[in-house]
Order: C-alpha cells, then sequence, then structure tokens
C-alpha cells in the first residue's frame, strides 16, 4: 500500500508533465445543471474547461423533480450552478431562490425578453417554460450560459466566446432544417396532440397548432371532459396520429386513442417525443441537437412530410 506522501508525489509528478493548458479534474470549473438541455449548453461553452453535473437525467419530469441531499450538496459546492426558471423547476424554486443570494446562481431562462415568451395557462403572473423547443429562442438561453462561464472563470472568456459562436453556428444550422422539413408537412395536418403543453414554442416557430391533454405542467390533472373533447376533434378532423412523450405517462394517450376507436376514428403513436428531457446518455438523442432533430424528423414523418433517413446529420437511431 502505498504511502500518502507517495501518491501526493505522484500526484504532483504527472502535474507538471501535462502540457500547457491542460485541464486537470481540479481545475475544471464545477457546474450543475438541473436539465439535461442545461447541461448540454454548459458543455458546449465550457468544453474541457467544465465538468458538468446534470441533476435530472433521461425520462426525468422536471415540473415534480425535488432535490435530493446529494443534489444540495453537488450545488452547495459547486462553482456555478445553473438552472432554467420560468417554474420549470417548480418543487425546487424556493431552494434556487435561497441559493442565488450565496453564489454564482443562475437562472438561465429568466432574461429572456417577456415579449418573446408565452403566457402560462395556469397562472396569470408566469409564462410557459419550455423556451428549448424554438432554436432560435434556445440560442438567447446558450448566450446567458455562455454570460454565467464568464462570471465564474473570467481568465477563461476568449474561450468560453469561442465556443459559443461555434455552437450557436449549429443551432442556425438546426433551425433551418427543422424549418425545412417540417414546412413539407401538409398545412391541413399541422396539428401535434402530445401528453403535455409542451410544444407552444414549437407550434408558433413552425406554424403547427398545438394541443395537449394536460396543461404546461405534467401536475395538472386531464379529466374526462378533457379527453372526450379531444376525441371528438380527432373524428371531427381526421386525425390519424398523437404523440407520446418521453418524460410523460402515456397513459393518458392511449385513452385518447381508445376513445377515438370507440368513436370509429382509428388513431396511431406516431412516435415518442422527447419533451422535457433529451434521450438517453451518450447517444445523438442525448445531446440538445439530437433532441430536437429527432422530434423534427419524427412529427413531420407521422403527418405526412418529406424527411432524410435519420434526420438532420443522419445520426437518429
Amino acid at each position: 500500500m502505498p504511502t500518502k506522501r507517495i501518491v501526493l508525489a505522484a500526484i504532483a509528478a504527472f502535474s507538471m508533465a501535462l502540457p500547457a493548458g491542460f485541464a486537470t479534474a481540479q481545475d475544471k470549473l464545477d457546474v450543475v445543471a438541473t436539465t439535461g438541455m442545461i447541461g448540454d449548453a454548459a458543455r458546449q461553452v465550457g468544453g474541457d474547461l467544465v465538468e458538468v453535473r446534470t441533476l435530472m437525467g433521461p425520462g426525468v419530469d422536471p415540473h415534480a423533480y425535488r432535490q435530493t441531499r446529494s443534489d444540495i450538496v453537488a450545488m452547495a459546492q459547486a462553482d456555478a450552478v445553473l438552472w432554467h426558471g420560468l417554474y420549470l423547476e417548480a418543487q425546487m424554486e424556493d431552494f434556487l431562490r435561497e441559493l442565488e443570494q450565496d453564489g454564482n446562481v443562475t437562472a438561465v431562462a429568466e432574461g429572456l425578453p417577456r415579449n418573446m415568451l408565452i403566457g402560462h395557462d395556469d397562472y396569470d403572473d408566469k409564462y410557459d417554460p419550455h423556451v428549448w423547443m424554438n432554436p432560435n429562442l434556445w440560442t438567447q438561453v446558450v448566450l446567458n450560459v455562455r454570460d454565467a462561464l464568464i462570471a465564474a472563470q473570467p481568465e477563461n472568456e476568449e474561450i468560453f466566446r469561442a465556443n459559443t459562436d461555434a455552437h450557436t453556428g449549429e443551432l442556425r444550422e438546426l433551425a433551418n432544417y427543422t424549418t425545412g422539413v417540417l414546412s413539407s408537412v401538409p398545412p391541413e395536418a399541422r396539428v401535434l396532440l402530445t401528453a403535455h403543453d409542451a410544444f407552444n414554442y414549437f407550434g408558433s416557430a413552425y406554424g403547427f397548432e398545438v394541443m395537449g391533454i394536460q396543461g404546461i405542467s405534467t401536475e395538472s390533472e386531464a379529466g374526462l371532459n378533457r379527453i372526450s373533447e379531444l376525441v371528438d376533434m380527432l373524428v371531427e378532423r381526421d386525425i390519424g396520429a398523437v404523440f407520446v412523450e418521453s418524460s410523460v405517462s402515456d397513459r393518458n394517450v392511449r385513452a385518447l386513442i381508445e376513445g377515438a376507436a370507440a368513436a370509429g376514428q382509428e388513431v396511431v403513436i406516431g412516435g415518442e417525443l422527447f419533451s422535457d428531457a433529451m434521450g438517453a446518455d451518450g447517444t445523438y438523442e442525448g445531446t440538445y441537437l439530437g433532441m430536437i432533430d429527432h422530434n423534427a424528423t419524427v412529427i413531420a414523418g407521422a403527418l405526412g412530410g418529406d424527411v432524410p433517413d435519420q434526420g438532420m446529420q443522419g445520426l437518429l437511431n
């Protein structure tokens, strides 16, 4: 068993042998992000200079998530904490507001101009938080992530700005792709019905009528009257596809399909969309680019649009 002195000496020797500018784990900026989308933005902006921990992984609903003890420790010790705001992390908001008083804690979507935001169905003084559904709007959030990292590590401002410029270029390409494939959907078919209202910014950006069985928050309940109304709409407008979400139970969607079948309307699941969480870690769909590429490609394909095989970059599973 090596002694502590030998171990420390080995670490010191290794550090001296590293090339100039190489960031060791201890040198890296310790960043905690609440959602996968924010975590991805931090990695894109920070590159090798950051170590990012995301609290909410694939399939996790941010509306209902409550911080764990390990989350509290991680946030208290982090160099920067990035959260969304706009009441997305509803169960964590009080804690995060308190944490803002003591450290570099930033609600990266709170600073968006109010004229770009959509009002919340359930709260007069709040807004729909799902801004990542519009890549052009999400670009503004990425800039806020950049500014938060610069505040935490100003000596690397030039690198953070260069990384941001590269990533916002990718976001422009994504916006061009999504606009193209979604415009190929026949106008009469541009109806997107999902488990909850996570796609209003999507609908506004691409000219789709968006309907959710639940409201903006998954905490709201879908009553029998709501499902009955949507069944009537599906039958009346001859809509043949609805969508499930990776972070929301498909129970209500399947009840809708069964109700439509009883009324003589065949409705299928057009695909699974990523709404409040990205895909699996380590996959293309586990990045923001892959998440939105997947959603646009699946929606357009299911509703009669012209889509390329495996999406924008040929990387979709």
